[in-house]
């Protein structure tokens, strides 16, 4: 769960709608006191991104011919990124 104050909501909008979009429960609070909690329209699932989209890969991990290490993934990121020129 997130919690923010009036003043940190405002400063910090396009974070908590990214939170609560992801499936983070998202909290405003006015003086301390809990006064809103923002949720997704609509299915929670159907946007997979940062933390829920972890949650997902730990409890679904692609499999093993499709694995890639990091060092892999950056090689073929700086392949494509060459290929632009």
């Amino acid at each position: 769960m997130s919690t923010y104050s009036v003043l940190d909501a405002r400063n910090n909008l396009s974070r908590l709608i990214s939170d609560a979009r992801s499936g983070i429960e998202v909290v405003i609070t006015n003086r301390g006191v809990p006064v809103v909690q923002m949720v997704p329209v609509g299915r929670v699932d159907a946007v997979l991104n940062g933390p829920a989209l972890v949650e997902w890969l730990a409890s679904d991990p692609l499999p093993e011919r499709l694995r890639r290490s990091p060092a892999e993934l950056d090689a073929q990121i700086a392949q494509e990124r060459d290929s632009w020129d």
